[in-house]
């Protein structure tokens, strides 16, 4: 008789995301898992002391899955590079809705007080950098509309993942553009998207 396969941390997390993509976390628990996988709930509880401490692990692993999503979508779409975040944002909500309702309705790790606390999320600081080093203008001015950007494609994309709206990426891509060239023409008059 061949030995059983030992389960592993990246089995779980593979099998939670399956179950998470398809149904939603709240799915997910140590009898959906072990159901798929196919054995008991031991093993789940041999790699993790508890569900709380397997969430955590499973958000950073869900969101190297986001980040994995966004470059994919960079290397698939034709567009200016300024547009890809919102674009692949949306994009993200409608193609793995559930996944988006997790990582960026249900467990946000942002606490805004004020609009400047948008900053303080690890990340958002260089991503500001680049968009600003993109449009050409300088940082300061830049982080309000890249913050102004984003408080626009969260909504869009909320009411993308919720079935309260659906638009097709040119009509999406279409409603940045109107925006960004509103902001962005106040600093640079002659600015014009490349793509």
């Amino acid at each position: 008789m061949p030995p059983k396969a030992k389960i592993s941390k990246e089995m779980i997390l593979d099998t939670v995301l399956d179950i998470t993509r398809q149904a939603g976390f709240d799915a997910v628990n140590a009898r959906s898992i072990a159901d798929k996988l196919q054995c008991s709930t031991r093993p789940i509880f041999t790699c993790y002391k508890n569900m709380d401490e397997l969430k955590c692990e499973f958000l950073d692993f869900a969101f190297e899955f986001y980040n994995q999503y966004v470059a994919n979508y960079r290397a698939s779409v034709n567009t200016d590079s300024c547009l890809i975040l919102p674009l692949s944002y949306v994009a993200f909500a409608r193609d793995e809705t559930n996944l988006f309702k997790l990582l960026f309705i249900n467990d946000m790790d942002l606490d805004m007080t004020e609009a400047k606390d948008f900053y303080k999320e690890v990340g958002n600081e260089e991503k500001a950098k680049i968009f600003s080093d993109s449009i050409g203008v300088e940082l300061e001015r830049g982080k309000a509309i890249f913050l102004d950007l984003f408080l626009y494609t969260h909504g869009i994309a909320v009411l993308t993942a919720t079935g309260k709206l659906t638009f097709d990426r040119n009509n999406i891509e279409k409603m940045l553009k109107n925006l960004l060239s509103a902001f962005i023409k106040q600093e640079k008059p002659d600015w014009k998207f490349f793509a």
